[in-house]
């Protein structure tokens, strides 16, 4: 038997993993819906754009805010969006300055589809833990989420 304390458990998964796991899922069930539907062209990466909720009329600065990434990094995933006619950045009406990105058609049918990839997810594990532990679940979920923002 080893005595190398790096050999010892780990121990149980903490709260970091419990929510990055379902997380993995839901990102894969995504992607895998995209693909599916011919939207082949978008990659992991893009998801930080796409993701709830979603870039609509928002600037690039509060975007790259969310995801925690830089503005160089952010303006080059809404370029590789852009020229796939996912968005578009228009003037921004209150400081020309600045932009605002907008979904194309396009881009609106690929938030659609993510939404439905996430809404079956959401149908196999109520299946999965119980229509009621599951709603338990969004409820604690959501109330944590609303305690971190107000914070």
């Amino acid at each position: 038997m080893s005595t190398d304390p790096s050999d010892a458990p780990l121990g149980p998964p903490l709260i970091g993993a419990l929510l990055r796991m379902p997380v993995e899922v839901v990102r894969a069930r995504m992607l895998a819906a995209l693909h599916a539907r011919g939207f082949t062209d978008i990659v992991p990466a893009h998801l930080v754009v796409l993701r709830w909720p979603g870039p609509q009329g928002r600037r690039p600065s509060e975007i790259a805010a969310q995801a925690e990434i830089s503005k160089q990094a952010l303006n080059y995933l809404l370029g590789q969006l852009e020229e796939l006619g996912y968005l578009e950045r228009r003037p921004d009406a209150d400081d020309q300055r600045s932009r605002r990105i907008h979904l194309t058609v396009r881009g609106r049918e690929v938030a659609a589809t993510m939404r439905a990839a996430v809404a079956d997810v959401e149908s196999e594990w109520t299946e999965l833990l119980g229509a009621r532990d599951f709603a338990r679940l969004r409820t604690l979920l959501s109330r944590l989420n609303d305690e971190l923002a107000a914070s």
